[in-house]
């Protein structure tokens, strides 16, 4: 009983925070046009991401990801959020350097953008440059374990 009022409980919350997040997106549409969201700089390598991320982009990437990501994926980005362990889901740990070297960012767009089996899409509720701001932010948890390099005694 506990266990479903949990899920229900964590239903509604995500429900609710998507609504919010499309709200505020209707108040704060994106400044740039879609030709732009896609175009990439020339400089830039095939599938990785268009978009130069600053404080405040990824400030924003962290929030969406905290309202609808971090119930399964985990606050730190370690796969352990409560919903995927209710649900008794395996989640990736984006914390290990491994688990996303093989993906291009172009390929973890579309997984944010479209879901992918369990996962539900980001669709319209995060604009182009914000999903791949997510792709950015996902990535920098495995940055964010690595361990620190010894520096050269002097």
């Amino acid at each position: 009983m506990a266990r479903t009022s949990l899920i229900l409980t964590l239903f509604v919350l995500f429900v609710f925070c998507a609504h919010t997040a499309m709200a505020q997106q209707s108040q704060f549409p994106s400044q740039t046009t879609p030709a732009a969201q896609h175009a990439a700089s020339p400089a830039q390598t095939p599938g990785s991401s268009p978009v130069t991320p600053t404080p405040e982009s990824i400030a924003r990437a962290k929030a969406i990801y905290g309202y609808d990501c971090s119930s399964c994926h985990g606050e730190a980005g370690n796969g352990k959020g409560d919903l995927a362990k209710d649900m008794a889901l395996k989640m990736p740990d984006f914390t290990n350097p491994v688990t996303l070297k093989d993906n291009s960012d172009k390929e973890l767009f579309d997984i944010i953008q479209n879901g992918k089996m369990q996962m539900p899409a980001e669709g319209d509720r995060a604009t182009t440059d914000e999903t791949w701001n997510l792709v950015l932010y996902c990535r920098s948890f495995s940055q964010k374990s690595a361990p620190a390099q010894e520096k050269p005694a002097p």
